[in-house]
């Protein structure tokens, strides 16, 4: 499992990577935009970053040199630009690897973890653990003082978002986007839900938490009791 970084201004082709990449057991946040990307790649240090060139606010090549002149992250670029000049471009700019679409979720997650694999910047064990929890994502199972969690999917992706991101306050808003995958908005109650059934699994409430508190008027974070 790999932390992911996925680049693209396309919700259609974003929603439905961070999906399947998340299936093949990735941790996958997105953005929108070059400067969402460029401040995440430098905030959250993924382990590789995907790169659409075409984004609404800047080039992706530019982009990419920016972040070559910041961090040595791998990059592979996945656009719809094809022919040599291009690519070759992009490769000389700092890129790692070059793929054109369209492509499959399969073919990406293959060139992911050859990258990866090639630059050694995966960690070993993806597991997160914060107190008694235990995320697993690749084996998509989570554990509290050792006894497995009972989670939905959708369950699932918001603990191991939380537990990934432990002592940190998330706002329902990035929940939406990154979990969701709702980049235009949703309600928060559907997060306020999905919170109180986690909480239940648990075995806390919110007036009586252990690891999940709310921060009233901003959002949740997920610590170790």
């Amino acid at each position: 499992m790999a932390s992911l970084l996925l680049i693209e201004d396309d919700v259609t082709i974003r929603t439905a990577l961070v999906r399947a990449l998340r299936d093949k057991g990735h941790a996958v946040a997105s953005a929108a935009s070059a400067l969402d990307g460029l401040r995440m790649a430098l905030d959250d240090r993924p382990d590789l970053v995907v790169l659409d060139l075409g984004l609404p606010d800047l080039d992706g090549a530019e982009l990419l040199r920016m972040l070559r002149a910041v961090s040595a992250v791998p990059v592979i670029v996945a656009t719809a630009r094809d022919g040599d000049a291009e690519s070759v471009r992009v490769l000389d700019a700092g890129a790692d690897d070059y793929l054109v679409k369209p492509f499959t979720a399969a073919q990406l997650d293959a060139r992911v973890r050859a990258v990866l694999r090639r630059t050694g910047s995966v960690a070993g064990d993806p597991t997160v653990t914060v107190g008694g929890l235990r995320v697993d994502p690749r084996g998509r199972e989570a554990l509290l003082d050792g006894r497995r969690l009972d989670l939905t999917p959708r369950e699932f992706d918001l603990l191991l978002y939380l537990a990934a991101r432990a002592g940190q306050v998330v706002t329902k808003r990035e929940l939406l986007i990154e979990v969701w995958q709702l980049p235009y908005g949703g309600t928060d109650k559907t997060v306020d839900v999905h919170l109180s059934w986690l909480r239940r699994k648990l075995g806390e409430t919110a007036q009586e938490p252990r690891y999940l508190h709310t921060m009233r008027g901003v959002g949740v974070k997920l610590v170790s009791p």
